[in-house]
């Protein structure tokens, strides 16, 4: 499955910013709709709202198309996505630099990602970071790096990772679970030093905004439990409940980082892509009327609603990755819950689109349509709450499948339309 499992396994268990701002809020959301400077290569698009792709670099998803390409071609393939996006009316791109606990550029924490060279720790003999800033903002794109803070990788082996990764060096801060490693939330060492690992790119580079994604406890697997009774046992003191404890770790990890951004760049902002079903109504009366399979608060411990409603973060991007009228997540029905979380907020609101259901065989007969995204944006214009749409991801935005982007430019991004 080329889509991992944040995009499609959460439900295989069922088959206009209101309110008074603060002036944080307000100076970050101008930030959100302020285009970046072009150069005569490309013009800053116009819109307010925001318009994205992300471009997953994880296995190889988007970029670098396979390991241990030339600098000259992965830049040209890289160079090819954000000229995607500025033909389809796009003004922002998510470029995820920390997929595995490694780096797209030149970290003093953390090794080279396997997924530039094929082998972690591997020098690429260049930065893409630098080089991906540069191209986008001479293009009038945003650029927001994406990390992923807890996943260190798709194999529970600290012995094959590179020689001085953090994970291997400290193999205690590891848990395996389901066949992957994952740094354990639960320890504040690993929380402060996830934190000094991404805030390293922030320093260095002139970035729109930091990005994460649904990831931070792992997604459920069958019969295993995650194993963090000894940081449980010697940081847990004061929670009598498990579920409680971890997900004060994530909070503590959104609040902190959101602090360092603000205080390192303060022009930047500090979004969260989260698994769209936040609770259910059946196991929460302010949840949602869906059916999710799995429910971010109870199963990631990432308890999303409450950072939007406190305003711990400036932006939220709910992957709702369902048709309309899909019955167990109706993305109508998504929206319109979504919409009511952020209302009266100053965090902006943008939806996450599953372009690369479109035309899938596999998928429902919505998806088969290619007019199902361009009718995602027209229900969304219903939603004054709704600032953008971010679609996932940019090989599928560049391939245009079922003609879907081209629907979704001549409908709603072409100027006059």
């Amino acid at each position: 499955m080329r889509h991992l499992t944040r995009r499609s396994l959460a439900f295989s268990a069922i088959g206009t910013v209101t309110g008074l701002l603060t002036l944080r809020q307000a100076q970050a959301a101008g930030r959100l709709r302020l285009p970046a400077t072009a150069d005569a290569r490309g013009a800053a698009p116009s819109a307010t709202e925001t318009r994205g792709m992300w471009i997953a670099s994880v296995t190889n998803i988007d970029w670098p198309s396979a390991t241990g390409l030339s600098a000259s071609a992965a830049r040209a393939e890289l160079t090819g996505l954000l000229d995607t996006a500025v033909a389809w009316g796009l003004n922002t791109v998510v470029l995820q630099v920390r997929p595995t606990a490694d780096a797209f550029w030149p970290s003093p924490h953390e090794p080279w990602s396997e997924w530039l060279t094929g082998v972690q720790g591997r020098d690429p003999g260049w930065d893409p970071l630098d080089f991906a800033v540069t191209e986008a903002h001479a293009r009038g794109l945003r650029l927001h790096a994406w990390f992923n803070p807890y996943r260190v990788a798709f194999h529970d082996d600290p012995g094959r990772l590179a020689a001085g990764h953090p994970a291997r060096e400290h193999p205690e801060w590891t848990v395996r679970y389901g066949g992957r490693l994952y740094y354990n939330p639960g320890i504040p060492a690993v929380r402060a030093f996830v934190q000094d690992a991404m805030a390293d790119a922030v320093e260095r580079y002139p970035l729109d905004g930091v990005h994460w994604d649904d990831y931070f406890y792992p997604y459920p697997v069958a019969g295993e439990e995650f194993d963090d009774d000894a940081a449980f046992a010697e940081h847990g003191g004061g929670f009598g409940d498990r579920g409680d404890w971890r997900r004060h770790n994530i909070d503590l990890l959104v609040r902190e980082m959101a602090a360092r951004v603000r205080e390192i760049r303060p022009s930047a902002v500090f979004g969260v892509s989260p698994f769209a079903v936040w609770r259910n109504s059946s196991t929460d009366p302010l949840g949602s009327d869906t059916r999710g399979g799995v429910q971010t608060y109870d199963d990631l411990y990432a308890d999303v609603r409450t950072w939007v409603r406190e305003e711990w973060i400036d932006y939220v991007v709910p992957q709702v990755y369902w048709h309309i009228g899909y019955e167990a997540a109706d993305y109508a029905t998504l929206v319109r819950w979504w919409s009511d979380v952020a209302d009266g907020t100053g965090v902006e609101l943008w939806i996450g689109e599953a372009a690369y259901k479109v035309g899938d065989p596999a998928q429902a007969a919505a998806w088969q349509d290619p007019a199902e995204l361009s009718r995602h944006l027209t229900l969304c214009a219903e939603h004054p709450q709704v600032r953008g749409n971010v679609f996932y991801s940019a090989r599928h935005v560049a391939a245009d499948p079922l003609g879907a982007l081209t629907r979704v430019y001549e409908d709603h991004y072409r100027p006059g339309a």
